[in-house]
């Protein structure tokens, strides 16, 4: 009987699927699952059980869908067969109707191996139906807060699902950020760590917005003897000597190329390699780190790993390229949704313009180059608080940019955060229309130059929508 619903609901989660694509309502990665739960609850954990090599979850605040599409690319050319929320359809429908576009009519999953992207207030429900093999949390910053709450308050329902994971399980964290690597403390699971060594970039950036300053042992402001950005370093509690954990992956040197990417040194259980990743930023650097501990834990050679990653690319809206029109600008979409994430994508491109701009003027003052359109709305997916936009350290714009658009439900707060980051308002183009301030922004842009975009989720979609429709990109969907 419960075969019978389970082929019921693959067959009408599929349905539901196709029917929304051929109405051109959406990509179908979320209504099937919908479906199918509403026909048979137990589906996700039945999909799950079926696949050969188990499944992976990877979670995280930042740099989720960057890694978990390395480290699908890591399995796919170690010859697994994965099964990926690719589109970063992350909810528990999202995750059921990616189970079902694997399986076949009576329920048989076709890949050998599940990876999961999920979002961070579902995490603890994805534990329990889907039993993973492997499980990687990134990090933990403060971000939609009328979602999730505190990091404190998703940091305890983490710890409490964790503990529920069986020995043979495995669960992969990040040593730099303390809320995270306090997760690895008694659990029955085996735990294993990554972490950055390179105190060249410990500049001790967005300090104020560090969301886990405290010992989680004793409650004392912890020590930093390298710090990267917000709370993520090397910390040590003063009182109760509770501290970083030692990783078993190690980014032991980075080289940051600008935009073009990045030269990564890293050292694993008996190795080290040298990788060439195409995507700038110490934050992809990480997200690469990360990606390879869990390839290491899964028992992926480590060469198979790096040319992986030394032919990955970005997912849709996360250091996306694009060009506008077959002879058209070039442009690079970053998506923001958060200080920390803001922060370090105007760090990664305020780097960039150091290296490559005109000398200063005589008075020292950097010469303006940056040429940006931020796109920031207020919709549930992106958090409608938007406060986070002054803890954001947009500071850094201010000598570097020479013209800004500004576009989104909230254009106007956007524009007033750039006038006190000290851009001139004759710089500042307010247009809410994305598809105007695209137009409007190219129309700025010199020849020669990049165009950056700075959208938040529900405006990255939107844009990339605009630009299917111009024929510049492809829907989301159809990657």
């Amino acid at each position: 009987m419960r075969n019978t619903i389970n082929a019921l609901a693959v067959v009408a989660g599929k349905a539901a699927g196709d029917l929304s694509r051929r109405l051109r309502l959406g990509g179908g990665t979320t209504l099937p699952g919908t479906v199918a739960r509403r026909l048979a609850p137990g589906i996700l954990r039945d999909l799950s059980a079926a696949l050969p090599h188990g499944a992976v979850l990877l979670s995280g605040t930042n740099g989720k869908t960057t890694t978990s599409r390395m480290l699908a690319e890591i399995l796919r050319a170690a010859g697994e067969r994965v099964l990926h929320n690719r589109a970063g359809a992350n909810l528990i429908a999202g995750l059921t109707a990616t189970a079902l576009a694997d399986a076949d009519w009576r329920g048989r999953p076709q890949a050998t191996i599940g990876l999961f992207e999920t979002d961070e207030a579902a995490l603890p429900q994805a534990l329990a139906e889907i039993g993973p093999r492997l499980v990687l949390i990134h990090n933990l910053f403060r971000d939609q807060l009328d979602r999730y709450g505190e990091v404190d308050t998703v940091a305890g329902a983490w710890r409490e699902a964790l503990a529920a994971l069986p020995p043979e399980a495995t669960v992969v964290l990040n040593a730099d950020d303390p809320a995270v690597a306090d997760l690895g403390q008694g659990l029955a699971a085996r735990v294993l760590y990554y972490g950055l060594d390179d105190g060249r970039h410990a500049v001790g950036a967005g300090a104020h917005i560090a969301d886990s300053q405290f010992c989680r042992r004793c409650g004392q402001r912890y020590d930093y003897t390298l710090a990267f950005y917000a709370h993520i370093g090397h910390y040590v509690c003063p009182r109760c000597g509770h501290c970083r954990p030692k990783p078993h992956v190690r980014l032991a040197r980075l080289e940051l190329l600008g935009t073009d990417g990045g030269r990564l040194y890293l050292l694993y259980p008996g190795g080290a390699m040298e990788v060439d990743l195409p995507l700038p930023g110490l934050y992809n650097a990480t997200n690469a780190t990360a990606a390879l501990a869990a390839a290491i834990a899964l028992g992926v050679p480590a060469p198979t790993a790096r040319g992986a990653l030394e032919r990955f690319s970005a997912a849709f809206g996360r250091i996306e390229r694009v060009t506008a029109g077959p002879d058209g600008a070039p442009m690079l979409i970053a998506l923001i949704k958060n200080p920390v994430g803001a922060t370090e994508t105007v760090r990664m491109l305020v780097g960039d313009t150091a290296a490559s701009a005109p000398p200063p003027a005589t008075d020292g003052a950097p010469t303006p180059a940056l040429h940006v359109l931020i796109a920031i709305n207020d919709r549930f997916a992106d958090g409608t608080d938007v406060s986070w936009l002054w803890d954001a350290e947009f500071e850094a714009l201010g000598s570097r940019v020479a013209a800004a658009t500004v576009s989104g439900t909230r254009a106007e707060d956007m524009a007033v955060r750039l006038k006190y980051a000290g851009l001139p308002e004759g710089r500042i183009t307010l247009e809410p229309d994305l598809g105007a301030a695209v137009d409007q922004a190219l129309a700025e842009l010199p020849p020669g130059a990049t165009l950056f975009i700075l959208p938040t989720y529900t405006a990255m979609l939107e844009l990339r929508d605009n630009l299917a429709h111009r024929g510049w990109v492809r829907q989301f969907w159809e990657e």
